[in-house]
């Protein structure tokens, strides 16, 4: 019997022609796990001229993790960080009480032609995180476990899994892998996490008795290990932890149990108090609809 949640997505530009995938939040499930948002973009060609910087934008009570599977990207924020991001790393950046940056073009990438392709998660911090220190951490390729699992390679992106850790510093329990099959393989996944959901990025991949196609999210049965299979080979990720541990309130790039914090947030940066980016002169404004409290994310 198929007992996948499909969540399809829907495409949303960022803005001068930058276009991503959004699976996260859906109308049908908010969240997996911690995970509270969920953009897919690329693999798209960026040529020379063509402007997809993310200029200085805030964030508070959330976690952002950037997955490349090529391209590269400049991090910097308010805190003094600056590092390029490569395929097969991961920035994991804590947000708490507030921080502010930025993602862009590589400098020595201005004037040549490549293509990036990779993913932008959130999570949202535990209660009694919320108001954290911001910080930032960069784990490098290298340092992130890979196991064989079946036929598949599995690379722990974070959390543990088969045996291994990964060394990324999450907040309370979280899961995400990358995980690579080759045409006709196999894995077994069991039950990692009390949710779980996998994400297809480029191939049609069987989990049981239902099929997902490429840049659909599937999210499995609580407790119900899957067998995943893929005919003609398919890169996919898993996601998922332990459940919210209470609704949240999610506007624009602010994350928080109390909706009186996203005010507070939205006007803190209104007066630009939420800190500067070293170097920067430009910043997102504000959107002009103010915070009006939807149903909570849980």
């Amino acid at each position: 019997m198929d007992e996948l949640l499909r969540l399809q997505g829907h495409e949303k530009d960022l803005g001068g022609g930058f276009v991503v995938r959004r699976v996260l939040p859906a109308a049908q499930r908010r969240s997996v796990g911690p995970f509270i948002f969920f953009d897919h973009f690329g693999p798209v060609t960026q040529e020379p001229g063509t402007d997809h910087d993310v200029r200085p934008h805030p964030h508070i009570g959330l976690a952002t993790v950037t997955y490349l599977f090529e391209g590269a990207m400049m991090h910097r924020d308010s805190l003094g960080s600056e590092q390029r991001i490569e395929p097969g790393a991961i920035n994991w950046m804590t947000a708490g009480r507030g921080i502010v940056h930025s993602e862009r073009r590589p400098d020595d990438l201005r004037a040549r032609s490549y293509v990036n392709h990779g993913l932008q998660l959130w999570t949202a911090l535990p209660l009694a995180h919320e108001e954290d220190e911001p910080s930032f951490s960069h784990t490098p390729a290298a340092a992130i476990p890979v196991v064989a699992v079946g036929d598949a390679q599995v690379r722990v992106l974070v959390g543990e899994a088969f045996g291994v850790r990964s060394p990324v510093p999450a907040i309370g329990p979280t899961l995400y892998l990358d995980v690579a099959l080759p045409a006709g393989g196999a894995m077994h996944l069991p039950a990692l996490a009390a949710e779980m959901a996998v994400y297809s990025v480029d191939g049609r991949v069987h989990a049981g008795e239902g099929a997902l196609e490429p840049r659909v999210m599937g999210v499995l049965p609580a407790g119900q290990a899957v067998v995943l299979h893929a005919p003609a080979g398919a890169r996919l990720v898993v996601i998922g932890g332990a459940p919210l541990d209470a609704p949240r309130h999610m506007w624009w790039n602010f994350v928080s149990s109390r909706k009186e914090r996203i005010v507070a947030a939205s006007e803190d940066w209104q007066a630009q108090r939420m800190g500067h980016v070293a170097g920067e002169t430009e910043f997102i404004a504000l959107p002009p609809t103010r915070f009006t409290p939807p149903e909570p994310l849980s």
